[in-house]
């Protein structure tokens, strides 16, 4: 056992100590006071051991065990080497001794156990664990496998790696990670020769105008020479193919092509070749912004709509799409400065589609009108979804419309073939059919597998918090058996006196038994009783749910996009519970003056619209007779929208002979456009994730920057100011196309798109030395040439520390409460009575001395 101070600069006070204490026993040498004697012991302890503490002592109990911990890289640049890395470490196993335990793990990105600590090890599983391997972070690898095993004992890491890190920095690690006992050696791996060809970059104009020669730049890099193909494309459409002739190094090509669209536009540069190691990195994005006229998507639901055709075509371009047409990614959406859905139900429309459209409005300034109709607003499903939240009206009614008295079953299939997002999506349309009804609606839900489970009991909707939660605790279970929970279902509702009762069936399966369906229907229709179905992917029995739908008197949906179920059970929810259409004919008031030129010679009349309730912060235009709104907008984030409740045919009445009808669209048309200045700011990467944007005008001093990835998802940022107008962007994404939208103080605004490249992994280079060498010569280790010294005797020993330092103080703080007590009330009485006792024996009492001096006379 060894005492260690661990802070031992501390123990230089002991110095001046001294002195003192010396100082103190020379002037009191004389002094012959058990008391002093006593204070200057106690007092020179208590120091002492003041300033021991100080130097934060602790015992260190030596053991013979030792660890040696393998770090083996299995990231993309090492691919096809962890055999090898693996036959390796199991050979030099035999120079192990027997007071060394060995564990290995892998890492890249992640970082995974492939043996545990063991003192016995045998061999290493031939399968490697599948991980994240498009980046190297030998820093977190480091860290981690710093705190496996017993950190008390020495411990050496054996790094199998190429160096090449991509993610955090291992020399930042370390110095956190230094200690006496950690040693770090490197066993250097280079990369097997690879014929490999790289698009390294891809550039076209950030700008260009209708019609104007674009530049197309593409940068190879190659190991070998070769033939190769590059194909362009433009917004997921063939543009046009090369055949190019490849030399070792960089090669640059560069085409003309005309800017034959406008808006924003995706272009696309993929590579073929025979032979290639990795395809991750044979393909690049480049944005081009083509100006031209305004871009406006009308998108139809089914009908083709009159929209297009009141346009203004000269100044205005125009696109309809059927509903299932409408794009899916972020970059066909931006190619439009303006949509405008006719008539179109949520339930032709996938939730990923709705939040593309929804970033597309709030982070690019892209405009949105919904147009009514029966399939449209609340009667289209859209409660609750992105589409609601951006527009300026809730499809809740709230107001004087009469509100039925609703009795509403949903049965679901919950049999093994729901499990996954199917349930989970299921689950969560029923609870916002929940949230869709009143307090004195009806409700009961019942799940089935092959048999039928309550879970809802059929009651008033007492506790709505308590209905959600029951419905999302729903689990899947076996077989599917439809009728028996179809037979509950109308037994439930068949005695209850209410306007309205309807029973939702959705199921994926086809049932296992065949029952008389037809009897149980026609006895439900004559009880008032309604039956919608829903049949969801390729399994279920289309032909069976279509039959029950159409003999129940309800609709039948057939569902490929499972992200429509939420829609469409709030579509039949609201169908049922509300009376949504006015259909009366009525004269709209105009509230805003920005559209009293257009009426300066009348309002005419309008047949029909939907019910809707504006939101406390939109700008009511055109209200009906019932203070609905008709027309009402509002600005969401950089992106205005627009609410027109009643239809583009029949339901606009009049209007549809009306001689400023086509001016109407083209106003709103001109009111869904941008309204904020665009400055081109520059996006620059400066390194791996790392990007500069910057306000090439000097105009702007404070930049805010989002990033959303194709898919509608935002992608978190970390921004750095670094001048005025200029910021550092940091961005963790997968590689691929993102786009940044970047405002400053004043509402200007800028819209790009990027291509976040393949990571480092994929280029093809030598091993790192500079850095594994550091690695090693930091923490005493050693770059090794043969991995069987990886098991060579440590330098330092192994062993248990144990802090002492509050037993010193406490120790400390006891002679020093002693010190004061001393002086405060001197010696113990024994000791005072003792010394007094002496005292009397040796010397001569007064009386004594007075009867020797009269003798002497």
């Amino acid at each position: 056992m060894e005492l260690q101070p661990d802070k031992p600069i501390w123990l230089l006070l002991l110095i001046p100590a001294l002195f003192y204490f010396g100082w103190f026993a020379l002037k009191h040498s004389s002094a012959s006071s058990k008391m002093i004697k006593a204070v200057f012991v106690f007092r020179t302890v208590a120091v002492t051991l003041l300033i021991f503490a100080l130097a934060a002592p602790s015992l260190f109990s030596p053991v013979k065990e030792e660890q040696v911990i393998f770090l083996m890289d299995r990231s993309a640049s090492l691919e096809g080497m962890q055999t090898a890395m693996t036959v390796a470490i199991e050979e030099a196993l035999e120079a192990k001794k027997d007071h060394q335990s060995i564990a290995v793990y892998t890492f890249a990105e992640d970082f995974q156990s492939l043996l545990p600590m063991t003192n016995d090890p045998q061999t290493l599983p031939a399968e490697l664990t599948v991980g994240n391997s498009s980046h190297t972070n030998i820093a977190r690898a480091l860290e981690l496998a710093s705190n496996s095993g017993d950190t008390d004992l020495a411990t050496r890491l054996v790094i199998l790696t190429d160096g090449n890190e991509t993610q955090s920095s291992a020399i930042e690690s370390l110095n956190r990670l230094q200690s006496e006992r950690l040693q770090v050696d490197i066993w250097p791996v280079e990369q097997i020769a690879k014929n490999d060809m790289a698009i390294s970059r891809f550039e076209t104009p950030s700008r260009a105008f209708l019609g104007e020669s674009q530049t197309f730049t593409v940068a190879i890099d190659s190991d070998a020479e070769s033939i190769a193909k590059l194909i362009f494309s433009a917004n997921d459409k063939e543009l046009d193919s090369k055949e190019v002739k490849v030399v070792e190094g960089q090669n640059v090509y560069s085409y003309s092509y005309p800017a034959n669209s406008e808006g924003l536009q995706k272009y696309e540069v993929r590579l073929e070749t025979a032979k290639d190691a990795y395809l991750e990195n044979n393909s690049l994005f480049s944005i081009t912004e083509v100006s031209g006229n305004p871009e406006v998507l009308v998108v139809n639901g089914g009908v083709p709509s009159p929209i297009p055709g009141l346009l203004d075509t000269n100044n205005l371009g125009v696109t309809e799409l059927a509903a299932d047409q409408l794009p899916s990614s972020l970059s066909a959406v931006l190619r439009y400065d303006s949509i405008i859905f006719d008539n179109v139900s949520g339930t032709s429309v996938g939730e990923q589609q709705m939040a593309i459209i929804e970033q597309a409005v709030r982070q690019f300034g892209v405009g949105f009108m919904m147009v009514g109709g029966d399939q449209s607003f609340g009667l289209g499903g859209y409660f609750k979804t992105p589409i609601e939240r951006l527009l300026p009206v809730e499809m809740e009614v709230k107001g004087k419309h009469e509100l039925p008295s609703l009795g509403l079953m949903i049965v679901m299939d919950r049999s093994g073939s729901m499990m996954g997002m199917k349930m989970e999506l299921a689950k969560e349309a029923a609870a916002r059919s929940v949230e869709l009804l009143r307090p004195d609606d009806t409700l009961g839900v019942i799940a089935f597998d092959d048999k039928p489970w309550e879970i809802l009991p059929t009651a008033k909707v007492a506790d709505p918090e308590k209905a959600v939660d029951k419905i999302l605790s729903i689990t899947p279970g076996g077989g599917t058996e439809i009728y028996r929970s179809l037979q509950q279902a109308y037994m439930e509702l068949e005695d209850l006196k209410l306007q309205r009762k309807h029973i939702i069936l959705l199921t994926d399966g086809q049932s296992a038994t065949s029952n008389d369906y037809d009897a149980l229907i026609e006895n439900g229709k004559d009880n008032n009783i309604t039956l919608s179905t829903v049949s969801i992917g390729q399994d279920a029995d289309r032909n069976l749910l279509e039959q029950l739908a159409n003999t129940g008197s309800g609709r039948f949906y057939d569902v490929t996009d499972a992200t429509t179920i939420p829609a469409i059970l709030s579509r039949e929810t609201i169908m049922m519970s509300r009376t949504y259409i006015v259909d009366k004919p009525f004269y709209p008031v105009v509230y805003d003056s920005k559209w009293n030129p257009l009426f300066a010679d009348g309002v005419p009349q309008l047949n029909t619209y939907i019910a809707t309730t504006a939101k406390s912060t939109a700008l009511v235009a055109l209200e009906s007779e019932e203070e609905d709104p008709v027309l009402a907008s509002w600005n969401y984030g950089l992106g205005k929208t627009i609410a027109f409740t009643s239809g583009s045919g029949a339901w606009s009445g009049d209007f549809q002979s009306w001689s400023k009808w086509p001016d109407f669209w083209n106003k709103t048309a001109a009111e869904l456009q941008p309204t904020f200045e665009e400055i081109p700011f520059s996006v620059a990467r400066k390194e791996q994730g790392v990007y500069t944007v910057e306000d090439p005008t000097h105009s702007s001093a404070i930049l805010t920057v989002a990033a959303v990835d194709e898919q509608g998802n935002e992608i978190p940022l970390q921004t750095e100011p670094v001048a005025p107008g200029k910021v550092e962007v940091k961005i963790d994404a997968e590689p691929g196309l993102v786009f940044f939208s970047i405002s400053n103080e004043t509402g200007a605004a800028y819209k790009t798109g990027l291509t976040i490249p393949y990571g480092d992994e994929y280029q093809t280079a030598e091993a790192n030395m500079s850095l594994m060498t550091t690695l090693a010569e930091r923490t005493g280790g050693q770059v090794l040439e043969t991995l069987d010294a990886a098991f060579r005797d440590m330098s330092y020993e192994s062993g248990s520390i144990r802090s002492i330092q509050l037993i010193v103080l406490f120790i400390a703080m006891i002679l020093f409460f002693t010190d004061i007590t001393l002086r405060r009330f001197g010696l113990p009485a024994p000791l005072v009575k003792r010394k007094a006792a002496k005292g009397e024996d040796s010397s001569p009492t007064a009386i004594d001395q007075l009867i020797k001096a009269k003798s002497k006379k």
